[in-house]
């Protein structure tokens, strides 16, 4: 075994794929790349991402308390990274990236039709967000985008490098436990 820092585990334990995280300020439209996220619990579906002062997006969800997150397919890994490198102060993400708005269920913020998926948000819990910027997210509603031909994930490793998901196991029929959790998405 080789001893590394540390400090880079979330390049180890990043959590699940890139998501784009969209949000309305009641004037415009928002758009930000995150990869710090995690399910929280299954019922009422929790997820706990970050989200800091220092991102435009912060105000918008911390005073609307309302949010997409959107999976992105692996075909738009610099799109991603383009959306991650420019701040909603100084430019209008949808319209330099030429990204697709659809229209939500319940909040203000635009679902990405781009995107593999996207998840209805409101701010559950925001307790934790002036120690750590975390905001627990319930989801309350969401989308799949099943004409998209590009179907993996891309993960980020913390440093510019992405993986994309490869080939899926289907192990459902083992998992005994936890049958009501097998819905295909």
């Amino acid at each position: 075994m080789r001893r590394i820092d540390a400090s880079r585990t979330y390049r180890i334990l990043e959590s699940g794929p890139i998501v784009m995280v969209s949000t309305h300020d009641g004037v415009r439209p928002n758009i930000m790349t995150m990869g710090f996220h995690m399910m929280v619990q299954h019922a009422p579906p929790l997820i706990g991402c970050v989200i800091g002062p220092w991102d435009h997006s912060f105000a918008a969800l911390h005073n609307t308390g309302q949010c997409v997150l959107a999976v992105p397919g692996a075909d738009l890994a610099r799109t991603v990274v383009d959306v991650g490198n420019c701040s909603g102060t100084e430019v209008d993400k949808f319209e330099r990236f030429g990204l697709a708005m659809s229209r939500p269920a319940k909040v203000k913020a635009p679902l990405l039709g781009d995107c593999l998926y996207n998840i209805e948000c409101v701010v559950h819990d925001d307790t934790m967000v002036e120690k750590y910027q975390l905001f627990i997210l319930k989801a309350v509603a969401a989308w799949s985008n099943d004409a998209r031909k590009e179907r993996r994930f891309l993960h980020h490793h913390g440093d510019g490098t992405f993986t994309a998901d490869g080939e899926r196991f289907d192990l459902r029929d083992r998992m005994t436990l936890w049958r009501q959790f097998q819905v295909d998405l």
